[in-house]
């Protein structure tokens, strides 16, 4: 994590303390590939690319939604899913793992590279480095923002916590784990296995 853009020169204090500046966009922009960036409150936060577990979470946990609620033909439809989409939510420029977009909210699917339109849904992928910031800072802006839902995947605890928004707050609507099947709002029309989140080996046929 990085903890802030800090200036020097002639705006320093005459004790030599550096000052700091609110991260910019341009600063996002600098980081090196490999790493994913966002700004919350000023501060530039910069973190690796997730390791296998969550990627592979995040991955089936799309590809269901996508099936089921935006391309599949014997579906409920109706919304966008979107892998790692880029937040800027007022000054706060955040990336969820996956998030989601009511059609009736988001018509046509924009041209653009980052969505200034809160989404319906987001599910944040928890890992060692960034659960306490899911669970914090970026919640906190989700409900600012009017998102509604909030997903919190677990794939050491193999869980999956959902939330939905209770005026300013998060009323926790349900946790699940290992294998089971999984109705869960916003995408209660469609049960998920939730078993298929989790790595492991799988039979040859």
């Amino acid at each position: 994590m990085m903890e802030g853009v800090e200036v020097g020169g002639p705006g320093s204090s005459e004790m030599g303390k550096e000052t700091k500046r609110p991260a910019t966009y341009e600063d996002l922009l600098a980081l090196p590939e490999d790493m994913v960036g966002q700004i919350i409150d000023g501060e530039l936060i910069a973190m690796p690319r997730p390791a296998s577990p969550h990627a592979v979470a995040s991955s089936v946990l799309g590809a269901l939604l996508l099936t089921a609620f935006q391309i599949g033909r014997q579906s409920p439809g109706g919304w966008w899913i979107v892998d790692e989409p880029e937040l800027h939510l007022g000054r706060d420029v955040l990336v969820p793992d996956i998030g989601g977009w009511r059609w009736e909210r988001m018509p046509e699917m924009p041209t653009v590279p980052f969505f200034i339109l809160a989404p319906d849904w987001v599910c944040e992928v928890l890992s060692p480095t960034t659960q306490t910031l899911d669970r914090g800072r970026k919640r906190e802006i989700y409900a600012r923002e009017g998102v509604r839902h909030v997903w919190l995947v677990d794939p050491a605890a193999r869980t999956l916590e959902v939330f939905q928004r209770e005026g300013d707050m998060w009323g926790l609507r349900g946790t699940y784990s290992g294998e089971a099947r999984v109705r869960a709002a916003p995408f209660e029309d469609v049960e998920l296995n939730l078993g298929a989140l989790w790595p492991r080996r799988r039979e040859a046929p």
